[in-house]
């Protein structure tokens, strides 16, 4: 597998300027984003004698995000030091103490725009202002750090970089020592792990660590995520109250990280925006802080799409899935566990298939009918055969790896997970990697690994207030495989709601009929909507939205636009005006809405057809735990004579 090493990036080239600024005998970063929306202050001042404190202060427009916090890492090289003859180094009670700042260089403004595989968007603009804080230790032992800063109109972003070490073997990082003081007042969505419900709590009751990204509600009306990026070679970080200060959130490391130099750690993120859904829609900033992708012949082979579970592990099972998946446009179809035995076992074998399937023939026929086949394998398997198993998947025909109940969160199992993906990636297989694991960004460097859990999706027939939570809290963080159960009886919503979740819930590989066989299906008409559905876009507005409540998102595929509105537990009523939609241009709205006992499926789900332009508003009365779904296509004048009107009826 490759081997990781984390470099400098863009602050090690040339610059258009130095300067070192003093403040009250300090020597401060000051940087603004490229429109002056964000602010950021990185400085060092005494706190103890002999004792230097780093500290670092954001602000949005002029108002406090993060007042005075502390920044920093805790070392513990005590051991290699005396290895190397060092004995005679002071240990500081912290190893941060006796750093002192040398200089502060900035950089030019950076503006690009580029094209990811795939996303939320065709094209990313990345543009900021960057400076770099250099610290070091005058006491003989050669140490470095630098403070690498990117101020974003999305947000703030820094890291921690350690300069080549002439000396050191390795750096053993025992603690994140980074602190988030909020305003007095300030609430969290939270969630304890990625797969939990969310509690709206003040921030000083978090008194256990809580996920990524932690978005909060500051009490002067602003809206804040913290999240992280560039994370494959790092441990699990999370927040937590701190018990000293109030207001304030700790970071929580799940494992020490070994660190050789050059090196650096993953990007911090805070992002601020005066509306929620913004927050969603400049997740972008994930992305900008990953490296470009690595996959050369990526577009050749990479394609995302639908993907339908089959559930029985049989070949006339899955012959049959795939007949359904090629009827209505599903391009992927799952073998989820069972396939091979025992799953949860290291005696288990991957490379043997139950004797009921036929797995050579099933991708055969697979091939035949445009569908391709996906397999689920545990964590025990892919320790144990990966490199063995994976050309054998490729060798069948197999395109993609769902990959269960992969450790994650320590240094260790974060490395071998991300290098899990590259090895996938030598072997022309995607890549879904489910529970608990959420993403940084990685799928802009390796995009065959198209989506992942990471998130309290339909397994868990969660209500519709979680699913209108979600839009502004995991799913900033980039794709979550929330797997669409259409047909379940144990659904908490209508199933309109889930329609518009398809949309809501970004995922290159969206998971549809997940409890679900062909049988199931009785010829509902909105399904029509499923064989529309497209999964990635040129284009994403979030036109309305609060956590808890509400969202409302449009989504762009070329001439077509996708509408989605989904409510909470209590329902709600939606005004949409349309002005997304080209304003030279009609379009056919294939409208799918909760229609009640007198749509006779059993589904309820009303469909109508109706002619909209850009300067309509659409009244939706979405009934509780609804929503609604409306596809957008562009229509000619005679074709548009077929249509009748909308005329601003409640839907």
């Amino acid at each position: 597998m490759a081997m990781n090493i984390k470099k400098t990036g863009f602050l090690l080239g040339a610059f258009a300027y130095a300067a070192v600024l003093f403040a009250d005998n300090t020597r401060e970063l000051k940087l603004s984003s490229p429109d002056g929306v964000q602010q950021v202050g990185f400085y060092q001042r005494q706190t103890a004698p002999a004792v230097n404190g780093l500290f670092y202060r954001v602000s949005f427009k002029g108002q406090p995000v993060i007042e005075e916090s502390r920044a920093g890492l805790e070392l513990d090289n005590r051991i290699w030091e005396m290895a190397l003859g060092q004995r005679k180094l002071i240990q500081p009670a912290c190893w941060m103490d006796n750093l002192e700042v040398d200089s502060v260089t900035y950089a030019p403004t950076v503006d690009n725009t580029w094209k990811p595989l795939y996303g939320e968007r065709s094209k990313v603009r990345d543009r900021y202002n960057a400076a770099t804080l250099h610290l070091s230790k005058k006491d003989g032992s050669f140490y470095r750090l630098d403070i690498e800063v990117r101020a974003y109109d999305e947000g703030i972003a820094f890291r921690y970089f350690f300069p080549e070490h002439p000396r050191a073997t390795f750096h053993k990082v025992v603690g994140d020592l980074t602190e988030y003081t909020l305003p007095a007042g300030t609430k969290a969505w939270s969630e304890q792990w990625a797969q939990a419900f969310f509690e709206h709590l003040d921030v000083n009751e978090l008194k256990r660590p809580v996920e990524r990204a932690l978005t909060l509600e500051l009490p002067g009306g602003l809206w804040t995520a913290l999240l992280d990026a560039d994370v494959d070679d790092w441990c699990l970080t999370k927040y937590q109250a701190s018990a000293e200060k109030k207001n304030t959130l700790t970071s929580v490391m799940y494992s020490p990280v070994d660190v050789v130099t050059y090196y650096a750690t993953p990007w911090k993120v805070i992002m601020t925006a005066e509306k929620p859904g913004e927050l969603l829609e400049h997740n972008d900033i994930i992305q900008n802080l990953n490296p470009p992708c690595e996959i050369a012949d990526a577009a050749e082979w990479v394609r995302p799409g639908t993907i339908m579970r089959e559930t029985t592990i049989s070949t006339e099972g899955a012959i049959a899935t795939i007949d359904f998946c090629a009827e209505h446009n599903i391009p992927y179809m799952l073998f989820d566990w069972l396939w091979y035995l025992p799953c949860t076992s290291h005696d288990g074998d991957a490379t043997k298939v139950v004797d009921k399937l036929d797995m050579l023939r099933v991708v055969a026929y697979g091939k035949e009918k445009g569908v391709g086949i996906w397999v689920y394998v545990n964590q025990h398997a892919l320790m144990k055969q990966a490199r063995e198993l994976f050309p054998i998947l490729r060798e069948w025909g197999i395109v993609g790896v769902k990959s269960g109940f992969v450790q994650y969160a320590s240094h260790r199992w974060a490395t071998w997970l991300h290098d899990l993906v590259r090895l996938a990636a030598e072997n022309h297989l995607m890549m879904n990697i489910h529970d608990e694991y959420r993403p940084s960004g990685f799928s802009r460097t390796y995009p065959n690994l198209l989506t992942q859990e990471g998130i309290c999706g339909n397994e868990e027939f969660p209500d519709a207030t979680h699913n209108v939570t979600l839009p502004f809290t995991r799913m900033i963080n980039g794709a979550a495989d929330y797997t669409i159960c259409y047909f379940d009886k144990r659904l908490k919503t209508t199933y309109a709601h889930q329609l518009a979740a398809s949309l809501v819930f970004y995922s290159p590989l969206q998971t549809i009929f997940w409890y679900d066989k062909p049988s199931f299906y009785h010829g509902e008409p909105e399904v029509e909507w499923f064989e529309n559905l497209q999964t990635v876009f040129d284009d994403t507005e979030v036109l309305d939205g609060t956590p808890g409540k509400n969202i409302t998102m449009a989504r762009r595929k070329g001439q077509e636009w996708f509408l989605a509105a989904m409510t909470n537990n209590d329902g709600s009523k939606e005004n949409v005006q349309l002005s997304f939609l080209d304003k030279d241009k009609s379009y056919l709205a294939y409208i799918y809405t909760d229609g009640g006992k007198e749509v006779k499926t059993r589904t309820q789900v009303k469909c109508s057809y109706l002619l909209v332009d850009a300067s309509r508003t659409m009244k939706f009365d979405l009934k509780p735990s609804g929503g609604a779904a409306v596809r957008f296509v562009p229509v000619s004048k005679d074709e548009a004579k077929k249509y009748r009107k909308y005329r601003g009826e409640v839907l």
